[in-house]
């Protein structure tokens, strides 16, 4: 199933990385943020069917985009992206209604597998 994504990251390599693995896969990305604050504006905007949201980002994090995100729409499905040592911060975007999570380095199967999960 296709899906229309938005990518956030704070680095531009990390943002390619994810966006090849899932055009690859067949989802058509619809935009790109750089910051949490950029990442709420760019959701709002967009409406995408599913977002990926790296958890540390200047300005706005990955948990604080993540609580308004879901605040202006409950059933946003995203899936967030986690350096190693992190897990406390995976679990609380659960918590808070993140579908799933990857771990960098990324492994493109792992992201595809994911926003597949997130889409349900």
């Amino acid at each position: 199933m296709m899906a229309r994504v938005l990518v956030v990251d704070d680095a531009a390599f990390m943002r390619k990385m994810v966006t090849d693995a899932l055009s690859g896969g067949g989802h058509e990305i619809v935009g790109e943020a750089a910051n949490g604050a950029e990442a709420v504006q760019r959701f709002q905007e967009l409406r995408p069917d599913v977002m990926t949201l790296d958890i540390t980002m200047p300005e706005k994090d990955g948990l604080a985009a993540l609580k308004e995100i879901i605040a202006v729409d409950p059933g946003a499905k995203v899936v967030m992206c986690s350096a190693l040592g992190q897990e406390s911060k995976v679990l609380e975007s659960i918590k808070l209604g993140a579908k799933d999570f990857v771990v960098k380095p990324f492994q493109a199967d792992r992201v595809l597998s994911a926003i597949e999960k997130a889409l349900g």
